[in-house]
């Protein structure tokens, strides 16, 4: 068995997560998604809008996604590559480059974002309409 893994927040789930998803589970035949926690996000100083529970609970329901654990700090990725016996680690391409190290642990695969929606924007834009009022 192929086992694929991806790292992300997935706050306010949009179509380039399921995107995202379902060319992650298409390279393999297991797909594990780790999931910013609101505390890493807390470090990182970015904020969720959706806690991290509700996020884990909506990306267990999406059909491409076999098993959500929790990214609770930069360094464990390649403890989870190793504990999880994964083959192969997936990324968005705007993070082309930074996960290279895991080379050593398991084939690495940028793919193409999708173009025109992030959840920056959709927090962006939802601010101006909001703004506009």
């Amino acid at each position: 068995m192929k086992k694929v893994i991806t790292y992300g927040t997935f706050d306010l789930l949009h179509k380039g997560h399921i995107r995202l998803l379902k060319r992650a589970k298409a390279l393999g035949d297991h797909l594990t998604v780790c999931v910013s926690t609101d505390e890493f996000n807390a470090l990182k100083g970015k904020k969720a809008y959706t806690p991290y529970a509700d996020r884990k609970y909506i990306l267990e329901a999406v059909k491409y996604v076999d098993e959500v654990i929790p990214e609770k700090n930069w360094d464990q990725k390649i403890s989870d590559v190793v504990d999880n016996d994964i083959d192969i680690f997936v990324m968005g391409d705007d993070w082309k480059g930074k996960f290279d190290f895991l080379k050593d642990y398991c084939e690495v695969i940028y793919l193409p974002r999708t173009e025109g929606i992030s959840s920056t924007k959709i927090k962006h834009d939802l601010g101006m309409q909001v703004n506009a009022k």
